[in-house]
């Protein structure tokens, strides 16, 4: 027997383990496998498979990326719509869709989603509502209905107890930025017929990359509500569009500013406005001097650093100077604070990693060069330190071990040296001129002084008079 090709689907399944397999993973009678369906037809027939990229949730739809052939991101619980965020920002030119459930979105993800909808982020968000946690056993949800049963409610729901459903569109139609907010169900094939519309309006939106859109779909669970396909379906129109009724509550191109179709049509809502975005993540971060990107030399081994000390001792700024003169020298960097309360008199430490090719991660568990500026830094990291790396110890911590063989021990007068020059808060500075004296760093005095002078930004007299105590306690 022939398998019927599906649009937008990939041939196979592979997940399933069985050659030509074409079953996907959800119940039978489930809504999820319609939506896919639509979703599939949508993207393909409007040839946008090879522009979009579909942001995948936890949840019934995890496998997604099985079934779309298309481009996918996989998000943390709750993070679809920040995964977009991203997504869409670093492609604007792409389509940028999330996948996400009740739980995904309505619980968990509720801040992430709602956010990205106020800031006006240009991707859509399908949103699946089927009254209930489907994965995980069929729990209470946000969107649970009063007096409905599930798992953690076996006698029905209590408002009391539990609050009332959340109504995602009608929650987000607040909001001045979307461009598309509307309700649709997958419950009988009217309703089919009016989803794949609807789905297809929002590829629509993001193809021209007008805004945010939010489609919420109604969708059967027959499996956890303990029905068959048909009674299943039938409490989506009977019961669920009760406590959500279809409609479409804005279209900004279309010139929906109400609700149409739904309980209250003569509820105001408010116009859309737009939020004006930058193009990209580069433009995003461009301050007007781009350092020029770096430049791969495999001839420049990777160099692992790691700095500790007393929050308020300037370590992560110190961290932050060896980055940032890695970068005007063109190598690949990377700097790794450990912060929030460490940084009010606890300890605090960062990682640096420079190299001269592309660097896999940002962690430094053992570093060729490792900064001390208290006892517990050393306690904690000079173990780690590698066979022929440097440690660089302040003159006032007690060194109540030998460092590890191999491994060179320099003592260095930093928070006296501050003190005498008359400017304590510079004991970092006093550091760096430490890691410049005794050519720690791999990097260029130039580079490593304009770093210094560039973390003053906001007072270029402070970074100039670090300059000068910089080359004078270095000469030391």
């Amino acid at each position: 027997m022939s398998v019927i090709e599906q649009k937008g689907m990939y041939p196979e399944f592979p997940r399933c383990g069985k050659p030509h397999a074409r079953t996907t993973h959800y119940c039978p009678g489930c809504g999820h496998g319609i939506v896919n369906k639509l979703i599939a037809e949508a993207c393909a027939e409007m040839g946008l498979q090879d522009d979009t990229i579909f942001v995948d949730p936890v949840g019934c739809g995890v496998f997604t990326y099985y079934y779309w052939d298309a481009s996918h991101i996989s998000a943390a619980h709750g993070r679809a719509s920040a995964a977009a965020t991203g997504a869409c920002r670093a492609r604007p030119d792409a389509v940028t869709i999330a996948y996400q459930g009740d739980g995904d979105l309505g619980a968990i993800g509720f801040n992430n989603a709602f956010q990205a909808a106020s800031r006006g982020e240009k991707f859509g968000c399908i949103f699946i509502n089927n009254s209930l946690y489907g994965m995980t056993g069929g729990q209470m949800a946000p969107t649970t209905l009063e007096g409905e049963k599930t798992t953690t409610t076996p006698f029905g729901r209590d408002s009391s107890l539990t609050g009332h459903p959340l109504h995602v569109c009608e929650v987000f139609n607040q909001l001045q930025a979307p461009v598309y907010i509307a309700r649709v169900s997958v419950a009988d094939t009217r309703r089919i017929m009016q989803c794949k519309q609807a789905i297809r309006r929002v590829f629509e939106i993001q193809k021209e990359h007008k805004g945010y859109a939010l489609l919420e779909i109604l969708a059967p669970c027959p499996t956890n509500l303990r029905m068959d396909a048909m009674k299943s379906a039938e409490f989506c129109m009977n019961e669920m569009e009760k406590e959500f009724p279809l409609g479409t509550f804005r279209d900004v191109e279309k010139g929906v500013s109400g609700i149409e179709a739904v309980a209250h049509p003569e509820s105001k809502v408010l116009e859309a406005k737009p939020v004006p975005l930058v193009a990209n993540c580069a433009e995003l971060f461009d301050d007007g001097e781009r350092t020029p990107e770096a430049v791969d030399d495999p001839s420049v081994p990777e160099k692992r650093f790691k700095f500790a000390g007393y929050g308020g001792q300037g370590v992560l700024s110190l961290g932050l100077c060896i980055a940032e003169a890695a970068r005007l020298e063109r190598r690949h960097t990377l700097w790794f604070p450990s912060y929030g309360p460490e940084q009010r008199g606890g300890s605090a430490n960062c990682s640096v990693v420079v190299s001269g090719t592309a660097i896999g991660a940002p962690t430094v568990e053992h570093p060729d060069v490792l900064v001390c500026m208290n006892q517990p830094a050393y306690e904690r990291f000079a173990a780690d330190v590698k066979k022929g790396g440097a440690i660089v110890v302040d003159e006032t911590v007690p060194v109540n071990f030998p460092p590890p063989e191999g491994v060179a021990l320099y003592r260095w007068p930093a928070i006296k040296m501050a003190e005498d020059f008359g400017v304590p808060k510079a004991a970092n500075t006093m550091m760096l001129a430490a890691l410049k004296k005794f050519k720690l760093t791999g990097l260029s005095d130039d580079n490593l002084e304009n770093a210094l002078v560039a973390s003053f930004k906001k007072k270029p007299e402070l970074g100039e008079k670090n300059r000068e105590l910089l080359r004078k306690a270095s000469q030391a």
